[in-house]
């Protein structure tokens, strides 16, 4: 079994190619899982309007209708902007993530609008989100304005508070600002790219040890270059993390490729971790995570 807990896809858009990129539509989705020996994947919405790159939002009405053709390999999300209902810290989500969370959606994401991690109207979402029982992928950014995703600073201060704040929240780390702070030495100029070279253990791994509420996707080249750049460090950060840490490609492009999946299956074949890391990091942690009940069937 092999779950991807981070992809994304479209309805053919009728108005046809308005930016340079349109998300994959789902028949070639699945020919790429195939392609890749993925059995299940998580498809995240986008709904905040500074991420770029794709024709229009993809919303959660939507997920759930195309992940309805295939409901045996595609798992569908909810997600919404904070700003949304009303632009206010006492905007109420409530009602709308539990009719979706009854509708069959598994988790909220990705979540990345531009604003401060630690902003009152995204505490306010963070609270109703664990409120209502959903886990919530989010994406950082590097900047306020030019970029989309929840801004922090170096050394990821922001993310601290909330997963003080929200200790019932599962948060599910993504993106280059988030995975480059793996090591000690990431920089302003560093951290949204993706660095190379030895690993110094840094503020990702003390969050990660601290507080049981992060958990991380190792999806797109920012996660799959977290664990790649230094060999032996990934092997025991996936030991170490096997219980919090989840496949994942960000497969949304036509033609893409997911270099992990093969990564995956050189870490099983050549044993380099332990078959029981391998077995959670694949599967059975999305299994969990998703309350997909798999592991019970």
């Amino acid at each position: 079994m092999l779950i991807d807990l981070h992809v994304h896809t479209c309805r053919p858009r009728p108005i046809g190619r308005v930016t340079d990129r349109n998300f994959i539509e789902p028949e070639a989705l699945i020919a790429a899982l195939d392609a890749n020996g993925i059995d299940k994947a998580l498809v995240l919405c986008v709904m905040s309007p500074e991420c770029r790159g794709a024709a229009g939002y993809l919303t959660s009405e939507e997920t759930l209708e195309v992940c309805a053709q295939y409901p045996d390999r595609l798992i569908p999300s909810c997600s919404f902007d904070c700003r949304m209902v009303g632009n206010s810290p006492k905007s109420d989500f409530r009602p709308m993530l539990a009719f979706y969370k009854q509708a069959g959606c598994k988790a909220v994401g990705e979540y990345m609008p531009n604003l401060p991690f630690d902003e009152p109207i995204q505490m306010n979402f963070f609270r109703q989100v664990a409120e209502v029982g959903l886990p919530l992928t989010f994406h950082i950014g590097p900047t306020l304005g030019g970029c989309y995703g929840c801004y922090d600073d170096l050394g990821l201060p922001r993310l601290e508070k909330v997963l003080k704040e929200c200790p019932n929240l599962t948060l599910v780390g993504h993106s280059q600002p988030f995975w480059s702070e793996i090591s000690a030495d990431v920089t302003e100029a560093t951290r949204g790219g993706y660095p190379e070279g030895k690993v110094t253990p840094g503020r990702l791994v003390r969050l990660m040890r601290e507080y049981p509420n992060l958990w991380a996707d190792l999806s797109a080249g920012s996660g799959f270059n977290a664990i790649r750049r230094d060999p032996e460090f990934g092997y025991a950060f996936l030991e170490e993390f096997q219980d919090r840490l989840c496949f994942g490609t960000d497969l949304a492009w036509a033609e893409q490729d997911a270099p992990i999946a093969a990564y995956f299956q050189k870490l099983r074949a050549d044993r380099l971790i332990s078959p029981e890391a391998w077995g959670k990091i694949t599967w059975e942690n999305a299994d969990r995570l998703l309350g997909l009940g798999l592991q019970q069937s």
